[in-house]
């Protein structure tokens, strides 16, 4: 998940410089007063998301396969530490019953 994500971040710092260029250097418009900044990051992330989308799919797939294998081993164990703790309830209550 950590390669993805800065896998996606390289793509955005990518289209951030590139968009600052292009606005730097009169090609795309600029922002209006002093919302130049957020303009260009704005810009940039609307271009860098279809590209990422695009580009790093089979990442994302292969993260999203290790997220779920990794929720399924937590819900595993969470299954066998209930059942141990009925085991163990079960086994106090029977002791309690025989005294």
């Amino acid at each position: 998940m950590l390669r993805y994500t800065l896998m996606r971040l390289g793509i955005f710092v990518g289209c951030l410089v590139v968009v600052w260029g292009a606005v730097y250097t009169g090609i795309a418009p600029r922002g209006l007063g002093n919302s130049n900044g957020l303009w260009i990051v704005a810009l940039a992330l609307l271009i860098s998301a279809p590209i990422s989308l695009v580009v790093l799919r089979k990442e994302r797939d292969r993260a999203s396969v290790q997220v779920a294998q990794r929720v399924d081993r937590m819900k595993a164990n969470l299954d066998a530490n209930r059942g141990q703790e009925d085991v163990a309830d079960d086994t106090a209550r029977a002791q309690g019953q025989t005294s």
